[in-house]
């Protein structure tokens, strides 16, 4: 059974940093782009980072640029999001998304829908 599980999530007040990781179990997806995506009650789930297989290409919201980082350890099947000089308006649940059909693409998505597997999410909730 395929699992991606997240870590990291609390607790912040504004101004302060987090770092999110999500460790994959039952397949390997070293040759496959990840991402994060977070959502908030009432809103679509909105995309915040990915990254390619390789760990070389990263995509990020301009909501996030310049505060927020991505990065993948492929030999321990997890990814991290770094995150920065947190505000507010970055509360929500955070979830760990995965490809797993095309392998060594060198580029990154940013649409939820070319992502087959998900994480359950963890909460970021930052105080102001």
């Amino acid at each position: 059974q395929v699992q991606l599980v997240e870590s990291g999530g609390g607790l912040v007040q504004a101004g302060g940093s987090l770092r999110l990781s999500c460790a994959a179990s039952g397949r390997t997806f070293n040759s496959n782009a990840m991402g994060w995506f977070r959502q908030t009650p009432g809103k679509e789930r909105e995309f915040v980072a990915s990254i390619s297989w390789s760990g070389r290409d990263t995509s990020f919201a301009d909501s996030v640029k310049g505060r927020f980082t991505i990065s993948r350890d492929n030999v321990k099947n997890t990814v991290y999001l770094q995150m920065n000089s947190l505000k507010p308006e970055d509360t929500a649940v955070y979830y760990c998304a995965a490809n797993g059909g095309t392998h060594f693409y060198s580029g990154t998505y940013v649409n939820s829908r070319d992502y087959d597997y998900w994480g359950q999410g963890t909460q970021v909730t930052v105080s102001s």
